[in-house]
């Protein structure tokens, strides 16, 4: 691979506003984008998408797996431990302010009990004007700073490639970071052997990773309405106030931040909201959150969905 984090961030796109004011424009062109690796048709059935899996993988030398403990990602990881043998693989971890703290020890046990090499590094997106005002190609300035963090390592080591966790059900959704991705020359194994999410999770179970149905965790920053600045205080709030929750049994949650109005919008499985406003549970929530620093506690009726902040983007 040859790394291009140089020439890439020399075009890097700016952030996206509404009508030149708001907070919010559709993204709708990609900067000079690397073609992805398709075959014309992907196979049909798990098995054959399974096989062809571990063919790519099999042809990507020595590798770098941008892994954040997640299922996609711990799967890409699996795969390249098996296929290219535990030298050849090095997962690196990106933690900083919007990466859920809990995460990293579940991370660290994944990658312990495939007997994979896993570095964590501290990346700085925050730093990064770009990324803190949050537009809506924020996830483009998050993925630039891992990819230009992850290329000197990959040059330094002798690393060949860098892969993420990238996969069919992904094209076609609002994903900025793809770009990032693109740009620098960044394979997505799962993408490429046409891997859905359902197809993911099943592979995971087949091969004994005991997160093959955690469930999916963006970003902290994903709870920032777009234009909201992206600060240390409000995911360390975001991420108090899910901790509480999951505690209390609400696996699947959401905690969208409403800084300005001091407001938290909880999304949970809609199955489980006659739980939550259930009498204890509801005037714990409240005093909880409030005491992490919300005034306002409001519970969105339509429930869990993922990627809910995008709903106000013009497709």
């Amino acid at each position: 691979m040859v790394y291009s984090g140089q020439r890439a961030a020399a075009r890097r796109p700016q952030p996206h506003r509404v009508n030149g004011k708001g907070p919010l424009e559709p993204v709708t062109t990609l900067i000079d984008p690397q073609p992805i690796r398709l075959l014309p048709a992907w196979p049909a059935g798990l098995d054959a998408r399974w096989a062809h899996l571990q063919e790519i993988v099999r042809g990507l030398g020595r590798v770098v797996v941008a892994y954040s403990g997640g299922v996609d990602s711990a799967l890409v990881l699996k795969v390249c431990r098996d296929g290219l043998g535990r030298e050849a693989v090095l997962a690196v971890l990106a933690q900083s302010e919007s990466y859920a703290g809990r995460e990293l020890e579940s991370a660290q046990a994944v990658a312990a009990g495939m007997d994979a090499r896993l570095r964590v590094i501290r990346t700085q997106e925050l730093t990064n004007p770009d990324y803190a005002a949050n537009p809506v190609n924020r996830c483009y300035f998050c993925k630039q700073t891992l990819f230009d963090d992850l290329g000197p390592l990959v040059a330094a080591e002798g690393y060949t490639t860098i892969v993420d966790g990238f996969n069919a059900d992904d094209v076609g959704d609002h994903r900025p970071g793809r770009q990032a991705a693109r740009e620098r020359g960044v394979r997505s194994p799962l993408l490429e052997a046409g891997l859905t999410k359902a197809d993911i999770r099943a592979l995971a179970r087949r091969l004994g990773l005991p997160i093959w149905n955690k469930p999916s965790l963006a970003c902290l920053s994903s709870r920032i309405p777009y234009g909201t600045p992206v600060t240390a205080e409000a995911l360390a709030q975001i991420d108090a106030a899910e901790n509480y929750l999951r505690d209390l049994g609400f696996t699947q949650v959401r905690v969208r931040h409403h800084g300005a109005q001091k407001l938290a919008r909880i999304e949970v499985d809609p199955a489980l909201l006659p739980r939550l406003v259930a009498p204890g549970i509801r005037e714990a929530v409240v005093a909880r959150l409030q005491e992490i620093g919300y005034r306002y506690v409001a519970i969105d009726l339509v429930g869990y969905r993922s990627g809910s902040l995008n709903e106000v983007l013009v497709r």
